[in-house]
Parts: structure tokens; sequence; C-alpha cells
């Protein structure tokens, strides 16, 4: 799964040139989706964007606080049924 149809004219105006990297991080409970997007964002450009997909409802509240946290961006948050997606644009 990608990121939900109305993202893509968002993310083609944003970022055209540099693909986001996608984290598939069904059925991993927290804190390692966190866990993961840290160490994932060492290889996203400044600028860029790592989307996450989660299963655990807790990342609601652990993504939006690891973001704040570390001072990178949450561009975009959603749900679509049991799936959580998070776009994170990294600021540093």
């Amino acid at each position: 799964m990608r990121w939900p149809d109305e993202w893509n004219s968002v993310l083609e105006e944003r970022m055209p040139d540099a693909p986001d990297l996608i984290l598939d991080l069904r059925g991993l409970r927290c804190p390692q989706p966190v866990l993961r997007a840290k160490k994932a964002l060492r290889e996203v450009a400044i600028g860029g964007a790592l989307v996450l997909e989660c299963t655990d409802p807790l990342t609601v509240i652990d993504v939006p606080h690891f973001v704040n946290q570390t001072g990178h961006r949450l561009a975009e948050q959603a749900r679509r049924d049991d799936l959580y997606i998070f776009r994170i644009v990294k600021q540093r």
C-alpha cells in the first residue's frame, strides 16, 4: 500500500524528484515503529519524507510526540480502517 490517493498531487508538488521512503510497520507494537522510523530517517535527505504504515493504535500518540521531540515535521496523518499512515518530513 502507498500513501492515500489524495496525497498524490501534494507529494508531487512538494518533492517531484525525491520519492518518499515508505516503511511497512504493520504488526509492530510500540515502541518499534518509532525506533524504526528514527533509524530510517538517517537515510532520508533533509526535506525528504518518510511514510510510516502502522497498525498499532498507539502510534497516533507516539509518532507525533517523536516528531515534535526530534524537530521534524508531521506533514500528514491519516487512518484507513486499521491502518495508520504518517508522513514525516525531515527538517534537520
